[in-house]
């Protein structure tokens, strides 16, 4: 689980586009593109096949997987399924019609693939034949796993936890009221009437039995939001056990705390015991070892602070006995996976700004799995003899499957749903910087520069503010933020990993909670000394999200002409107000000062006395709004319930009264991020259209 705020939904326009698109009509499979003048455009970032979730077969032969493609027209995405031989020949679409399938698993030892259609689980021969329904679970099913044996299927599915007006007052039934006596009453973009339960149902390779909810209708997320992944459960491979994590707290209890635990429940006799007892931050993602004696999982080690070390412990099932095997590892970890031998584990790490594997055996021992200094993110691995088979993606294009030499890291590119477009662009090129900062350390800054660049003349430029805070401007291809797509505008795009990201060790990264006015900011400014002192760099934007548009609300008060224009989507602009109006209170109480308080409760609070909350709540973005006067664009979506959409509000309000030239867009159906084409393309329009303007 990681984040409280996150980056901006930067996605995608188009030429010509329907306001209602009611009726559906088929998405093209793999639309044919013609990219004129090699000019990358949103339009045709959008078009981009996206490929997503692979499954090795049982045998090792195949991989299974899906690509979605994007009508703008319709407002929509479809996804289907495609199974590939491991070397990357004999690609064949194994589902099709106008509804997308997820959640793809093989089954029957890779004779048949199960998978969701409408909230229900599908089954159908993995070469071919007619789909067939296994599950009728009232509400849908979120997500599923088969167990080991496929004698049980795990799903994630609604549970409801707030009662409705008639059924306090049976004779108000048109009463639309809401009931609230504790936090934590909406999260993300929705109000809490229902949270994830996770369920096991025996399956006799027909239909699903009666199922059982492993919390036994304790009103706890199983599986955590805001993102509810099954991740955060797994099936023993010999016996009938389930590992799971769960922070089983509500209200106020679970408003100011990040500690979950994995408990191991045995689903015979619904007894469970607590593998994590005593660790008091995060512990996630378990997965047993395949010799059914061992659990590992993610570790943080302080509670209330979300950003701490991710770690990797492995605890004994019979014993209970757990040791961390991490402790020498200067970075995070995540996505663990178990060698067949079940004597080390596989993981991901992003290591000096970019996403390696990595492998750590029982003892300790740390190997880098895929090479050093190449510049593109690994996702999770997935073994397949003697490779791993994954995804990896970089500035310059979407993700694709690849294959990982275990022998010597190597690794070779087997899909290409992407070549044909990517061909017929104009490069660009990514320069690594590693810009000084004011107290003498240095920063990876990331720059994107635009196709034909020349060094003769002059571009304007953007920096990127990140959101997070914490967190690494690594890698990552995305169709919110599309740094190839800015360049592609004529901009040459700064991408400073300041003082907060993850990936250069725990004293980088924990510098910037209680302190988000202080040294981060000098990094900022920084960047754009370094880049401005070049002659081929003119005007420049500041731009950012969440912590992102905090970041430029506070820039600029302080910035001193430095930036022509600024746009902040989400952002965080009255810090006491965000306080009192976010949802999950262990984020704020933490980053506002309760960090250098840990323990204290509500340390981090507008009305704490602890001087570095005071000094926080002092330097809030609202209280230099006098200095405003660079043009500014501010974007919020009306559900997001992580920064309220009154913080915008609030901050083009305040800079219209100053005379300020501003702009606010706000979208009523969306949340923290921009996700649905039409307005992620009037997004994506009005932010190049309002860059264009003040600094070209």
């Amino acid at each position: 689980m990681k984040r409280l705020l996150f980056s901006i939904a930067v996605m995608a326009a188009t030429a010509s586009l329907c306001t209602d698109c009611t009726e559906k009509t088929p998405i093209s499979d793999k639309p044919s593109i013609t990219v004129e003048n090699g000019h990358f455009t949103p339009e045709i970032m959008h078009q981009m096949g996206k490929i997503s979730d692979i499954q090795v077969s049982p045998d090792g032969k195949e991989i299974l997987y899906g690509i979605s493609y994007t009508s703008i027209e319709q407002n929509r995405s479809l996804r289907h399924l495609y199974i590939m031989n491991a070397d990357g020949s004999s690609n064949r679409k194994v589902t099709d019609g106008d509804k997308s399938q997820s959640n793809g698993r093989w089954i029957g030892g890779g004779k048949g693939i199960a998978y969701l259609e409408d909230g229900q689980i599908w089954v159908c021969p993995s070469n071919g034949g007619t789909p067939r329904k296994i599950s009728n679970v009232e509400g849908g099913i979120m997500e599923f796993k088969f167990s080991p044996d496929e004698e049980y299927v795990m799903f994630s599915s609604d549970f409801k936890v707030a009662k409705k007006p008639v059924d306090i007052y049976p004779d108000l039934d048109k009463s639309d009221a809401r009931t609230i006596e504790g936090l934590m009453y909406r999260h993300w973009d929705h109000f809490v009437e229902s949270v994830p339960h996770t369920w096991f149902a025996p399956f006799d390779g027909n239909v699903l039995g009666e199922a059982t909810d492993i919390l036994a209708g304790e009103p706890f997320e199983l599986p955590a939001e805001p993102f509810s992944g099954l991740e955060q459960l797994s099936f023993a491979p010999q016996s009938h056990q389930i590992a799971y994590s769960c922070r089983k707290l509500t209200g106020r209890d679970y408003a100011f705390s990040t500690n979950s635990d994995i408990y191991i429940y045995n689903m015979e006799n619904g007894c469970e015991f607590n593998m994590s007892e005593g660790m008091m931050g995060y512990d996630t993602d378990p997965v047993f070892s395949p010799d059914d004696t061992k659990v590992a999982w993610l570790s943080m080690e302080r509670n209330g602070y979300e950003a701490d070390k991710v770690r990797i412990f492995v605890g004994e099932i019979v014993s209970g006995e757990r040791k961390e095997l991490t402790s020498s590892f200067k970075y995070n970890a995540s996505s663990p996976v178990w060698t067949p031998e079940s004597d080390a584990l596989y993981f991901c790490s992003e290591v000096e700004g970019v996403r390696e594997i990595w492998k750590v055996d029982l003892e300790g021992n740390l190997s880098r799995i895929t090479p050093q200094h190449e510049w593109y993110d690994f996702d999770t691995p997935a073994i397949a003899g003697d490779k791993l088979i994954t995804t990896n993606a970089s500035l310059l294009r979407p993700s694709e499957i690849v294959s990982i030499s275990l022998e010597d890291g190597s690794w070779k590119q087997i899909s290409h749903e992407n070549d044909d477009i990517l061909s017929q662009l104009a490069g660009c090129t990514v320069e690594e910087r590693w810009i000084p900062t004011t107290d003498g350390k240095k920063m990876l800054t990331w720059v994107v520069y635009p196709p034909d660049f020349d060094a003769s003349k002059v571009y304007p430029a953007i920096e990127l503010c990140l959101g997070g805070p914490q967190g690494t401007i690594s890698q990552g291809w995305s169709t919110r933020w599309n740094y190839r797509l800015m360049a592609s505008q004529g901009y040459i795009v700064v991408l400073p990993n300041r003082r907060g990201t993850t990936a250069f060790g725990q004293e980088w990264c924990e510098q910037i909670s209680g302190d988000y006015c202080g040294q981060n900011m000098l990094d900022y400014l920084s960047a754009a000394d370094a880049m401005k002192a070049e002659p081929y760099v003119g005007k420049m934007a500041a731009v950012g999200a969440s912590y992102g548009g905090y970041s430029v609300y506070y820039l600029a008060g302080i910035h001193q002409n430095r930036f022509s224009a600024f746009i902040a989507h989400a952002g965080i602009f009255n810090q006491e107000s965000m306080y009192m109006s976010t949802e999950e209170m262990w984020f704020p109480d933490w980053d506002n000062g309760g960090c250098k308080m840990p323990g204290t409760y509500m340390a981090g609070s507008p009305w704490s006395d602890n001087p570095y909350a005071v000094r926080h709540y002092a330097n809030s973005p609202h209280k230099l709004i006098r200095n405003w006067n660079t043009p500014i664009l501010i974007t919020h979506g009306e559900k997001d319930y992580r920064v309220p959409v009154e913080q915008g509000m609030s901050a083009f309000n305040a800079a219209q009264m100053m005379g300020c030239p501003s702009k606010m867009i706000l979208f009523p159906e969306e949340n923290h991020w921009i996700l649905k084409p039409q307005n992620s393309i009037h997004w994506n329009r009005e932010f190049f259209e309002w860059l264009d303007r003040w600094c070209k």
